[in-house]
């Protein structure tokens, strides 16, 4: 897979190249482009470019005025701090659009998606097909007995936390946090992943990498750029709570059991 990167900010760009790597060894970034001037000059000469990352602001302009000067005929995902631009960014090219902190999950939902364009325009496939590029396939969960109470840190002492009294799990600052139903926040030992194992997933579901979610806590979803979906909970998180477009659908059926 070959990627240009469009972005003006040294540290955005490099953390890119770093998700990119880590998801895949192969892909290969044939350009970083900070400004719309240079996009446009690039974008105008042929290249073998087959996808863009593309951030909104840049050093000389919003990254729109290139759709203007320049056809870009290869998909782009959005990749910025501002979720406003979304409706605009869907009129062009675009197959998602990233809120930064870029999230790895969701970067990796997003070039799945890519892939399965390319295959379906290739080759065509069916939806059972489709259903397991995108991971949406999910055995039916072992029958197993689950945790029911976490000790947790609170100041200087570990006290005994039910875990129906518990709205969300979250990584904050690389630190696994529980957020209670009367919105005090515990430290809690272990990873995301292990504590996961350990939930009854009829009553919680890992929403993103940064988030597992309890369904009595969760108040509404509304729908987002591309098929995602954002969780309003009570209490209200500090941070967006969204579910890929790979998930959604999954999510949906979960909530809707």
């Amino acid at each position: 897979m070959k990627i240009v990167i469009v972005e003006d900010e040294l540290a955005a760009s490099d953390h890119l190249v770093y998700l990119l790597n880590r998801i895949n060894t192969e892909i290969e970034v044939l350009a970083i482009i900070d400004t719309v001037k240079a996009a446009v000059a690039y974008f105008s000469t042929p290249h073998n470019a087959e996808l863009v990352l593309m951030d909104i602001h840049l050093a000389d302009g919003i990254s729109f005025e290139i759709f203007e000067q320049v056809k870009i005929d290869i998909p782009v995902i959005f990749t910025t701090a501002y979720d406003q631009y979304a409706l605009k960014a869907f009129k062009v090219n675009s197959i998602d659009y990233l809120l930064k902190p870029i999230d790895e999950e969701e970067l990796t939902d997003a070039l799945t998606q890519f892939t399965v364009q390319v295959k379906e325009k290739e080759q065509g496939i069916d939806d059972d097909q489709l259903k397991g590029l995108l991971g949406l396939i999910k055995g039916d969960a072992d029958k197993k007995s689950y945790k029911n109470t976490f000790l947790v840190s609170q100041r200087d002492q570990l006290i005994p936390l039910k875990t129906n009294d518990i709205a969300y799990f979250l990584i904050d600052l690389g630190l696994v946090k529980a957020v209670s139903n009367d919105n005090q926040t515990y430290m809690v030992d272990g990873k995301l992943e292990d504590i996961e194992e350990s939930l009854d997933p009829t009553l919680f579901y890992r929403a993103n990498r940064q988030c597992i979610v309890n369904r009595e806590a969760i108040v509404n979803l509304k729908y987002y750029f591309n098929g995602k979906l954002i969780l309003s909970v009570n209490p209200v998180s500090k941070e967006r709570i969204v579910v890929s477009k790979a998930k959604a659908s999954d999510f949906k059926n979960w909530m809707g059991s």
